[in-house]
């Protein structure tokens, strides 16, 4: 059910409103405010769906209204209502964030169009909000520790730059969480996030992968295919275990670092992208460096800001936190109760060497909570933990 307020001063215009929308759909819930205060007030107290708002009223106009919701409701649409003479001062509501405008007296299709597509904005957005949200959640850096407090530090600090940045450390420590939460916290968050594994894909392939390819320049190239430097344009694109690529697509990523453009494979093309590139790798650059796999114009290309992510043995504190976070997570995804676990347990885990760090950690975490009793003992720890 939608709610939906109209703020109009003339009473019969409200009233046609109201006839219109009621007998598109009954399930509209309808509010008026019969000046722009009133509506102000009605707004600041009750939360809905889209205004239908007229410009010109006592007290507050409809300009003024839409200026000062604006500042606290980014997401409510308005659809203006103008008389003939003041088409000018509607373009400049549509300025201002106004989702739509229409004039006196209204139009029904028109009217009902608007309505219906401003209402299918307005979930959309709600629904990309929480979807964010939910992706937020999901990339959140676990522990309060001195060495995640510095991370935070350095992350609040870089992400709202252009600066690149080269993520360090073992397998497992959680290097994609920093790209995410810098992504996030940039200007860019509205824009895509792509993820490369190097490691992953074979090294006759990277090249198509990260700058696409024209049908036929390869064997398997069966119709033409845009890459992810394309895919994350005005996003960020992070190029995870960035030690592991081939010295040709490291000239190609240097090219593109250095001139914002790409050649897919088979053309002589360039297309031009705007990407930040965040890349990460469990490797010793310096040291793939001196053994002629890794560019060191490349390297510092990437590296102009450096965060090394500590090992689970370097953070220990912060492992009870971790158990509890995983606790709650997997017992929400498996749809089982939530386990507790005693201090013997804990202080069992926190002793353990996790040479697979915070991904080992995770999975022990989700066989205790389908195989341990509850509350988890150090007795389910010793028999399921040792099973690494």
């Amino acid at each position: 059910m939608s709610k939906i307020l109209i703020i109009e001063d003339e009473e019969p215009i409200r009233r046609v409103l109201v006839r219109i929308l009621t007998e598109e759909d009954s399930s509209f819930e309808i509010h008026q405010a019969s000046d722009g205060k009133k509506g102000l007030d009605l707004i600041k107290k009750e939360s809905f769906d889209l205004v239908l708002c007229d410009i010109k009223m006592p007290k507050v106009d409809g300009i003024e209204l839409l200026q000062r919701t604006r500042k606290t409701n980014l997401t409510l649409p308005f659809i203006m209502l103008t008389g003939h003479g003041n088409i000018e001062t509607a373009v400049e509501s549509m300025k201002l964030g106004a989702y739509d405008f229409i004039s006196k007296p209204p139009d029904l299709n028109r009217l009902i169009n608007s309505v219906r597509n401003a209402l299918e904005r307005k979930e959309l957005v709600t629904e990309n909000k929480i979807l964010r949200q939910k992706v937020a959640k999901k990339y959140e850096i676990i522990g309060n520790s001195e060495p995640v407090m510095e991370i935070h530090a350095v992350i609040d600090k870089v992400a709202q730059t252009e600066a690149r940045v080269l993520i360090t450390g073992e397998s497992g420590t959680g290097k994609e969480l920093v790209a995410h939460n810098i992504h996030e916290k940039s200007t860019r968050s509205k824009g895509t996030f792509i993820e490369v594994n190097c490691a992953a894909i074979p090294s006759e392939l990277i090249e198509s992968e990260l700058f696409g390819h024209l049908k036929g320049s390869f064997t398997s190239a069966v119709k033409d295919r845009q890459g992810k430097f394309e895919a994350a344009n005005n996003g960020t694109l992070f190029l995870d275990e960035i030690g592991d690529m081939s010295l040709a697509a490291q000239a190609k990523v240097l090219r593109a670092l250095e001139e914002s453009k790409i050649q897919r494979v088979g053309s002589q093309r360039d297309i031009s992208v705007d990407v930040r590139v965040i890349a990460a790798t469990n490797k010793d650059l310096k040291k793939e460096i001196e053994n002629g796999n890794f560019r060191e114009d490349l390297y510092h290309r990437l590296a102009v800001i450096m965060i090394e992510v500590p090992e689970l043995s370097k953070r220990k504190s912060d492992i009870p936190i971790l158990v509890s976070h995983f606790s709650k997570l997997i017992s929400q995804e498996q749809g089982i109760e939530t386990k507790e676990f005693n201090p013997d347990s804990l202080k069992l885990l926190e002793n353990y060497e996790w040479s697979g760090n915070i991904r080992e950690l995770r999975n022990v975490i989700e066989r205790l909570i389908i195989l341990g009793g509850n509350p988890i003992s150090k007795d389910d720890v010793n028999l399921f933990a040792s099973k690494k």
